[in-house]
């Protein structure tokens, strides 16, 4: 059977693989990016599938258009001012199949073989996956606790000519947790828009703020229409929805409605329906609230924890928001090898390599602090520990 380039080039996401742990009970898993079930509002859904049915009947299982469904984009534009700073109306975005499908049109929109993307250094293994069925070349902007370093990038534009996109999460960044400051997100900004390249700003964490003060997206300081804004219900609401969006300017926005009537056509009826009327009935900023607070709690812990059990040389960030922390191991250590001793301790991270599209940096890991109850964080924690004190002993 002959398979094309594109089918022969797919190999399995590491951090797919790794949720299938998430289904042993035994696991305590740090892996996946996985927000807390119980926060899941199912009374509430139970109450609004119900109304849905009773006001819009079989209209509301029916073909829809494959902008979106459009109360959900109204509120959405809506929620675009007031958490993001964006003004932009309804027509201005689209209602994806969570924010990887905006990633996968993306890619296919503005790539050809061996142009060139630019990323964080690490930067989100699900935009690498997506990014890589166009075949294309990664540079890795050197990036520091603070983002990508302007003089870096400014060096790389002036030495490559077939830089095509950069994509950022400038909030809260996956991998990593660090956010960008202000000034290091003007400065990107100016040499972006000095070169005309589109910038994909991925924010499905913005709203997740534990500490310190709001920082501006890219997108509401965008004055010529080149930063393409991806948002998510998955983080703040249920991420079995699979619902996001997408803000851009409407000539991109025109590219995405046309790819997507060959990808799926629409987002689920029914699904866009649930959101919009969830944000009808209840009020989801309290809703977020809640979430801010446990998630909060559960990264001082996880932070206190780390700081209690791990060894002096093995480092951390602290990130004001989002879900997750990046550990740094001593320099010639593999995470991915350390792995299986601390799988036969019931515990589960996901190793840093596959973060870094070229390779290398293997003594890094992801630790997600959002997901287990406060007693497995901290046993968690103390069993990792255990396992890093022994191993980096030797």
């Amino acid at each position: 059977m002959k398979f094309s380039d594109v089918a022969m080039s797919l190999k399995a996401s590491e951090i797919r693989e790794l949720l299938k742990l998430t289904t042993m009970p035994e696991i305590i898993s740090f892996a996946g990016g996985l927000p807390a079930p119980e926060l899941f509002p199912l009374k509430e859904m139970e109450k609004v599938d119900v109304e849905i049915l009773r006001k819009e009947g079989r209209q509301a299982v029916q073909y829809g258009t494959t902008e979106g469904y459009n109360p959900l984009r109204e509120k959405i534009a809506g929620r675009m001012k007031t958490a993001f700073g964006v003004d932009c109306s309804f027509e201005d975005l689209i209602v994806t199949a969570g924010s990887q499908q905006g990633l996968s049109m993306l890619g296919q929109i503005f790539l050809n073989k061996d142009d060139i993307v630019l990323v964080e250094s690490p930067t989100y293994l699900g935009a690498i996956n997506a990014f890589k069925l166009a075949f294309p070349k990664f540079i890795e902007v050197p990036t520091d606790d603070k983002g990508i370093v302007p003089e870096a990038l400014e060096k790389i534009l002036a030495e490559n000519d077939r830089v095509r996109l950069m994509y950022v999460i400038p909030e809260f960044q996956n991998p990593t947790g660090i956010t960008w400051p202000l000034e290091r997100r003007k400065a990107v900004m100016e040499i972006m828009n000095r070169h005309e390249i589109p910038i994909i700003e991925d924010n499905p964490y913005g709203e997740l703020r534990y500490d310190g003060e709001r920082v501006p997206t890219l997108k509401s300081m965008d004055t010529k229409g080149n930063v393409i804004f991806l948002g998510s219900f998955s983080k703040i609401f249920m991420p079995g929805f699979r619902l996001g969006w997408m803000v851009a300017n409407p000539e991109i926005i025109d590219k995405v409605v046309k790819l997507k009537q060959a990808v799926d056509l629409q987002t689920s009826s029914f699904g866009q329906r649930q959101a919009a009327y969830y944000m009808e009935m209840f009020d989801l900023d309290k809703h977020v609230e809640t979430i801010r607070k446990l998630y909060g709690e559960r990264r001082t812990l996880m932070c206190d924890c780390m700081k209690k059990y791990f060894p002096e040389n093995v480092t951390f960030t602290y990130p004001e928001g989002g879900l997750f922390t990046w550990v740094t191991l001593p320099e010639g250590v593999d995470a991915k090898e350390l792995m299986p001793k601390v799988l036969e301790q019931n515990v589960a991270y996901v190793p840093g390599g596959p973060f870094y599209p070229n390779g290398g940096n293997a003594n890094h890991f992801r630790l997600n602090y959002s997901n287990m109850p406060p007693e497995r964080i901290e046993e968690g924690i103390k069993c990792l520990g255990e396992v890093l004190h022994r191993e980096l002993g030797k």
